[in-house]
Formats: C-alpha cells, sequence, structure tokens
C-alpha cells in the first residue's frame, strides 16, 4: 500500500495500526508496552551519548598525548647530537686555553683534525652520512651539484671529476648534495 493510499484511509477514520495491518487495539496494555519501549529507547539512547562522549575525550587525551611525545622525541633528537657537539666544544675550548707561543703548526692542525672527527662522529651517531664522491663515480643528480665542468685524465664524460665540498644525506633525504665538477 502506498503512502497516499495510507493516508487516505487514515483520513476515513480508520486507525493508522489498522491499514498497516494490524489489529487496532485500545487496551491500557498496549499503552504501558510503549511507554516501556520509549523507557528502552530512551535508555539505549543515553547509553549511546554516554559512549559517544567518552570516545570523543578518549580520542581527545590520545591527541595530546601524541603532541606530547612528538615534542619530547624532538627534544630527545637535539638532546642525542648535542651531547655529541659539547665533546667538540670542550676540544675547542682546551685548544683556545693552549699558549700559541709554544704550540707548532703540527700540533695546531692534529687538534684540528680530533675536532672534526669528534663532530663527524656526532653527526654519524645521529644518522647523518658524509657524500663525498671520489673521482670517476657516477654523477648522481639530487645526491651531487655540479658547480663546474672540469676535464681530468682517467675520468669518464659525465662522471665526478673532483669533489669541492661533502654532502650530507639522513636516511634518504638529502640535507646538503655535494658540490662536484662533472667531466665534459
Amino acid at each position: 500500500m502506498s503512502k497516499d493510499q495510507r493516508q487516505e484511509e487514515i483520513d476515513k477514520g480508520r486507525p493508522a495500526e489498522e491499514v498497516e495491518g494490524k489489529p487496532a487495539e485500545g487496551s491500557e496494555n498496549d499503552g504501558a508496552e510503549l511507554e516501556q519501549q520509549i523507557m528502552e529507547l530512551s535508555a539505549q539512547l543515553d547509553d549511546a551519548k554516554n559512549r559517544e562522549l567518552r570516545l570523543l575525550a578518549d580520542f581527545q587525551n590520545y591527541q595530546r598525548r601524541s603532541i606530547m611525545n612528538e615534542k619530547t622525541a624532538k627534544q630527545d633528537g637535539v638532546a642525542s647530537v648535542v651531547r655529541g657537539v659539547v665533546g667538540a666544544i670542550d676540544n675547542f675550548d682546551l685548544a683556545l686555553g693552549q699558549d700559541m707561543s709554544k704550540a707548532t703548526v703540527e700540533q695546531v692542525m692534529g687538534g684540528i683534525r680530533v675536532i672534526r672527527d669528534e663532530l663527524l662522529k656526532a653527526i654519524q651517531q645521529a644518522g647523518v652520512t658524509v657524500v663525498s664522491p671520489a673521482p670517476n663515480d657516477e654523477f648522481k643528480p639530487g645526491l651531487h651539484e655540479a658547480v663546474t665542468q672540469m676535464a681530468q685524465e682517467g675520468v669518464d664524460s659525465g662522471n665526478v671529476a673532483m669533489t669541492f665540498q661533502a654532502g650530507y644525506t639522513l636516511g634518504e633525504r638529502v640535507i646538503r648534495p655535494a658540490k662536484v665538477a662533472v667531466a665534459p
């Protein structure tokens, strides 16, 4: 039966229950049953609302914890690198405290090498890799930056002829490409 047909039957005075195929019962039991169903549905609705509020609160707490964990992880990462660099700073302080009138060029250069090695060790422990291609290594755009062309004996065309400045990567990410000359 269509919606319009049902409405016509109701308009003629037949109860809606009868139109739907159910006998109309006017007993008081029906009212009590309906009231019981309404109370049950109301309780279910309240329960669903409470679950929704708990889930929303749990999600908001999760977001706050995630933000705090991210900040903590960043701070831990920075602290790890700083711990490695602090040793190099200590060595700089020792070098600067020396009497330069008694130091030889070899001693000064040796001290600089020690500090450089310590700094490299610190960044490598943080996951940084040094990119320093050798002559005749394949030129890799993105990892290497060609600053000039230079003919070099024994170097194939299109390969690295000379490295001017080392590059650095962190995992797959290029922090700075190596600056190189490429053989024409």
